[in-house]
């Protein structure tokens, strides 16, 4: 399994990223997929969810009408669509799927994250 993250980097305040995600190894269309940060000294929290059936749920408020989250099935991707970004969205981001199996259990891989820096 492996869940490979890209697209992070050094941007100014105000500009955009956009953060993907490709995965392998497991059947990607039956996972909900997530994007969580972590800033430094921070827990790690959750950005925005995607659902399987495409439902998705942003759950910061600091985050709503900035991020966008999708997937593309086909490709085995899940994006995170970042605007407006300011400083504090600095953080490592890290791609998160889930899904509970036969026997009820839930089954969920990370990947290694990718470094987001807002910065003037």
């Amino acid at each position: 399994v492996l869940l490979v993250e890209s697209g992070g980097g050094l941007v100014q305040p105000g500009g955009s990223l956009r953060l993907s995600c490709a995965a392998s190894g497991f059947t990607f269309r039956n996972y909900d997929m997530s994007w969580y940060r972590q800033a430094p000294g921070k827990e790690r929290e959750l950005v925005a969810l995607i659902t399987s059936a495409g439902g998705i749920s942003n759950y910061a408020d600091s985050m709503k009408g900035r991020f966008t989250i999708s997937r593309d099935n086909a490709k085995r991707t899940v994006y995170l669509q970042m605007n407006s970004l300011k400083p504090d969205d600095t953080a490592v981001y890290y791609c998160n799927a889930r899904a509970i199996d036969a026997f009820n259990r839930a089954v969920e891989y990370w990947g290694q994250g990718t470094q987001v820096t807002v910065s003037s």
